[in-house]
């Protein structure tokens, strides 16, 4: 039998070439991941472009929590704000708590205390604590390592058993206040919460010993989730994303609020600006705000008894005492109650920096009790924005490690 033709053969050669490689490479599968997905906390939609496992494109859809925070603040009193911002982020109300003080209290030109500004760090730090603990130990979490996530929880909850003891509340704790703090340190407060430190700092040890040089974690975190400090600037990306990229800003030094700038503490920053160095970056973070709480501690002993509230009525509510014993107390805190602080009309921004990089509130007053515009700038909403830069070219699984490192919380988000 004749052999075919070369030009044939070669013809067909080409024809099962052309077919598998049809065949092998289909369409890009578009895939709906959340809102209602574990990894995306209930409240944020991925519409993501696949091909195989590769991300393609990755599109960010926000906004199913529907809690409307501004429109609330503008219906209520400057007071009745405070519960609202505790609600932004649960990992660390009292951050929420302390920027929104900050802005009401430049409106209407105030200093707090000293003793009552050396409180304020100390609960910050404890609240930027329990929220990098939870980034880190729910991290570990989602990529299947039980055992770390353990000993992060664990240390979350003797900084959380330090603010129930501060103010009463574990989560939503209500403890700063316009012009001052709930009320001073409870009684043996100093000698729990070194007992505490020192706990944490053993867990932390465990923690690192665990994961930092675990092969699996890092071959999940090194090179994944990589982004450019030049898109982090351009994107007005903040906090330990940021820095992790090699950029040191941050908010208690470069702009120093309350008494940071009398604080010894250091800035740690990354390299490449990848999940690994986002995980070392807000590890060497919670060292920190250890050193800072040592420090507020050691201040607040040699400060002795003091005030931790500003003494006009009109602007904080009078402690109990005072208005029991006192007719004009009586009068200004019926006055507070029924009508509320009443603050010099002007516009003011404050921002502090809190767990995921500056939040800031912008506040328009007219002069009444209420006020005008109530303006949050949540950095969860900011960090977002870049992630499908972050998760472009990288594996479906690479999400889920950049997402935890973005810190997103939904209540920062809600428009």
């Amino acid at each position: 039998m004749a052999e075919a033709p070369r030009w044939l053969t070669e013809r067909a050669k080409e024809t099962v070439e052309d077919d598998f490689e049809r065949d092998l490479h289909t369409e890009h599968q578009i895939l709906n991941m959340g809102p209602s997905h574990p990894a995306t906390h209930g409240t944020v939609k991925f519409l993501i472009e696949l091909d195989g496992e590769t991300v393609i494109d990755l599109d960010v859809q926000v906004g199913y929590l529907h809690r409307g925070f501004e429109k609330e603040c503008e219906s209520g009193s400057w007071y009745q704000c405070l519960p609202y911002t505790d609600r932004l982020n649960y990992n660390s109300a009292i951050l929420a708590n302390l920027g929104f003080c900050l802005g009401v209290e430049k409106l209407l030109d105030l200093e707090t205390p000293e003793r009552c500004q050396w409180q304020r760090v100390l609960a910050a730090e404890l609240a930027r604590l329990g929220d990098h603990l939870t980034r880190c130990g729910a991290a570990c979490l989602e990529l299947a390592a039980m055992t770390p996530f353990l000993y992060g929880i664990e240390a979350r909850e003797l900084t959380w058993d330090l603010q129930e003891a501060l103010c009463g509340a574990r989560v939503t704790s209500n403890y700063v206040r316009i012009g001052g703090v709930k009320h001073d340190l409870p009684a043996g407060f100093d000698a729990q919460c070194r007992d505490s430190i020192g706990k944490i700092r053993a867990l932390l040890a465990d923690f690192h010993e665990v994961i930092t040089g675990n092969r699996i974690f890092i071959d999940r975190m090194r090179g994944t989730g990589m982004i450019s400090k030049e898109d982090l600037i351009s994107y007005s990306v903040t906090g330990p994303l940021l820095r992790a990229a090699g950029v040191p800003h941050d908010l208690r030094k470069a702009e120093p609020y309350l008494v940071y700038d009398e604080i010894d503490f250091d800035i740690p920053i990354g390299e490449v600006g990848d999940n690994y160095d986002r995980y070392l970056v807000c590890v060497e973070e919670m060292h920190q705000s250890l050193r800072i709480v040592e420090q507020c501690l050691d201040r607040l002993e040699k400060l002795g008894p003091g005030p931790v509230n500003v003494l006009d009525p009109r602007v904080r509510w009078p402690a109990k005492g005072r208005v029991f014993n006192h007719m004009e107390e009586l009068i200004q805190q019926f006055k507070a109650v029924t009508e509320g602080p009443l603050v010099p009309a002007g516009e003011a921004y404050a921002a502090v920096e809190s767990a995921n990089g500056e939040l800031g509130f912008y506040l328009v007053s007219d002069g009444s009790a209420q006020p005008v515009k109530v303006r949050c700038r949540p950095p969860s909403l900011i960090n977002l924005a870049p992630l499908p830069i972050m998760v472009k070219g990288g594996m479906l699984a690479d999400i889920i490690p950049t997402f935890d490192f973005v810190n997103m919380i939904g209540g920062e988000c809600d428009r």
